[in-house]
């Protein structure tokens, strides 16, 4: 499918404003690439569909998944809003026909992240999190500044404010998350 095709589908399955972040990481996930020496259509593509199964409910996400047989942890059951990645992931493969593994990664986990990421799964982690469109959150400006210059070290920045606001705001944190974070300090 062409990026012509995928953005009349994503248009009429995410709301404006999801759709407008989407290009938004898209053009990031691009920056992104050419900064770091990664495939910038590669970094296009994750960037455009990271978000393809967020317009649906919770409820839907979490019934689709099953469907599909995708693993779901209690983390997710949850938080069913987390497994619009996993989900996304599915669809780039089955509604877009994206076959690149390594678009399909970064699809999966560009909201938890994982220990010893690609490169193009770095990219989107953090494209994702600094898009323009992005409301300004606490050290977005700093962020932003970092991962053009060490993307290891935006990732760990993403990582430690995120954990610190789901801990604020006392809610299950997936793992995953937390697993990444210590990957990436040890890492140092």
């Amino acid at each position: 499918m062409d990026r012509a095709d995928m953005l009349i589908k994503l248009k009429g399955k995410l709301s404006p404003k999801r759709y407008v972040h989407s290009i938004g990481v898209e053009y990031t996930a691009a920056a992104l690439a050419m900064a770091h020496g990664e495939d910038v259509n590669r970094a296009r593509l994750a960037g455009l569909l990271h978000d393809c199964a967020k317009g649906y409910s919770n409820e839907e996400k979490l019934k689709k998944s099953l469907k599909f047989g995708l693993p779901v942890n209690d983390v997710e059951r949850e938080n069913p809003d987390l497994l619009h990645a996993k989900l996304g992931a599915y669809y780039a493969k089955n509604k877009y026909g994206v076959t690149d593994p390594g678009v399909l990664s970064a699809i999966t986990y560009h909201t938890t992240g994982h220990p010893d990421m690609s490169l193009l799964d770095k990219i989107i982690f953090v494209a994702d999190y600094i898009e323009p469109n992005r409301k300004m959150i606490f050290e977005l400006t700093e962020i932003r500044k970092e991962a053009f210059s060490d993307l290891d070290k935006a990732v760990v920045h993403i990582l430690k404010n995120t954990l610190e606001y789901l801990d604020g705001k006392h809610v299950v944190i997936d793992e995953m998350t937390e697993k990444t974070y210590r990957f990436y300090v040890r890492k140092g």
